[in-house]
């Protein structure tokens, strides 16, 4: 793995709800989806991907340097039920739009991560329309994990299907064939410029499979990043059995969302001791917000996000904002056909001036920029330990550090003012505290504070 990852931070962007595509499109739109030539433009494409170009300043003016996209491959409604992984979404444009958005990034300084469906296609892939039309003597029945007794030509084809989703077909990761195109697939967009992957469901594939194929894609591209979507399970082996950079910390988010939200911050502590038990395996990926996930700003309140964004960023890990986040976007995640939709909104085509903003939305903008800026100047956070100094239902204070640096967070969630032990921390840099003397800091009603430690 490239030094680089150490201290990358993600925008992380889902490219279709950004930038408007429709996401079950029907013939009215125009768009037939796999058929279209993502270099050629063999079918209807719509131009949208410079959307997300026009707001690459806006991400490195939060202060991030990397670019994790979700699904842009061809697919049939929300990018997850791939059908072509060698072309862009005609939704989205052309291969010439993407090669402008990689090359527009690079010239920011932003990496570029794409997002891998490598445990199932959508079922309107044409390998599994073959298999459907010629059985098991089709060139691709060895792509899938399908039962073949008593079929016969016309008989739908009973494979397995990713948890339940009939339209997901699952790969048969088992197949030498399905190694191979995975192999090429990542060679194929490392070598049109990308930095990395992200591999999603990457907890339904079996380590052994990654094992196999990461390695010969490091080897022609030593430098690429791989992150795995993990949502349970023992982290630290499926790590060491996968080969895997580093996995999505959804233990830490969980205990983000709900050590606030419900007022026990024994269970955001417990999250925290967790990851630390990670950091000597790899540095995982963390986040408040993603398109799975209910918006942070509704999980908690919009006045306790700075206390979640001041945790994501003093907290070891590779960190992302979701893109709308760093404004206070709220939505909620439904569990019914279209549930995500709210969570994966059309963006402008630009970025607001920071004076239309709401005054919530400003603050919630302006602590991004600043713990941001702050995680950039103390780059060893990626992999340093934190000591919970402090604990109570509502309070809470945390020490990370070095052997010669130390930063230290304090979390007030009552509505009264607390003081709290704060160590050897002397100098304020981001939130509000008051009488820093000693070893002990004052925090306002539901406020937060991050603060620094002399070097020793």
């Amino acid at each position: 793995m490239s030094n680089w990852a150490e201290t990358v931070m993600w925008w992380h962007v889902y490219p279709l709800g950004f930038t408007g595509a429709p996401i079950r499109p029907d013939d009215s739109d125009g768009i037939d989806d796999a058929s279209a030539d993502a270099d050629n433009a063999g079918g209807h494409v719509e131009h949208r991907l410079g959307r997300i170009e026009a707001w690459l300043d806006h991400a490195v003016e939060l202060g991030l340097n990397g670019l994790l996209l979700g699904p842009v491959f061809a697919s049939s409604t929300h990018g997850y039920d791939t059908t072509d992984y060698f072309r862009l979404d005609a939704r989205l444009g052309d291969g010439r739009d993407l090669d402008r958005l990689i090359a527009a990034a690079h010239d920011r300084g932003i990496r570029v991560l794409f997002d891998g469906v490598f445990n199932h296609v959508g079922r309107e892939h044409p390998a599994f329309h073959e298999l459907e039309k010629r059985g098991p003597e089709a060139d691709t029945a060895d792509l899938f994990r399908v039962r073949w007794d008593d079929w016969q030509t016309g008989d739908p084809v009973d494979a397995d299907v990713f948890e339940g989703h009939d339209a997901l077909v699952a790969l048969n990761h088992d197949s030498p064939a399905v190694a191979d195109l995975v192999v090429e697939v990542m060679n194929h967009w490392l070598d049109r410029g990308i930095d990395g992957w992200r591999l999603d469901a990457a907890y339904a594939v079996p380590p052994a499979f990654w094992a196999h194929v990461l390695p010969r894609v490091r080897a022609a591209h030593p430098d690429a990043w791989f992150l795995g979507e993990v949502i349970h399970g023992d982290a630290p082996r499926i790590v060491e059995e996968s080969t895997i950079d580093s996995l999505t910390q959804y233990e830490l988010w969980q205990g983000i969302w709900h050590g606030i939200a419900d007022g026990n911050l024994f269970e955001l502590k417990h999250a925290i001791e967790r990851n630390n038990e990670l950091l000597p395996v790899f540095a995982p990926q963390t986040f408040v917000g993603n398109h799975d996930v209910t918006r942070i700003a509704s999980a908690i309140g919009a006045e306790l996000v700075p206390h979640a964004l001041a945790v994501l960023f003093t907290v070891a890990g590779v960190p992302s904002v979701y893109a709308g986040d760093e404004y206070g976007y709220e939505a909620v995640k439904e569990e019914r056909l279209g549930g995500d939709d709210a969570v994966r909104p059309e963006f402008p085509d630009a970025p607001p001036s920071p004076d239309s903003l709401s005054a919530s939305s400003q603050h919630i903008l302006r602590t991004h920029q600043q713990l941001i800026a702050i995680r950039r100047q103390h780059p060893w956070l990626h992999r340093a330990h934190t000591d919970v100094i402090h604990i109570d239902n509502t309070a809470m204070v945390l020490r990370t550090a070095t052997g010669t640096d130390a930063v230290v967070t304090a979390l007030n969630l009552a509505d009264a003012p607390v003081t709290v032990p704060v160590a050897d921390a002397t100098q304020l840099l981001a939130g509000a505290a008051d009488d820093l003397e000693g070893s002990t800091a004052s925090l306002p009603a539901r406020g937060w504070a991050v603060l620094s430690a002399p070097s020793s």
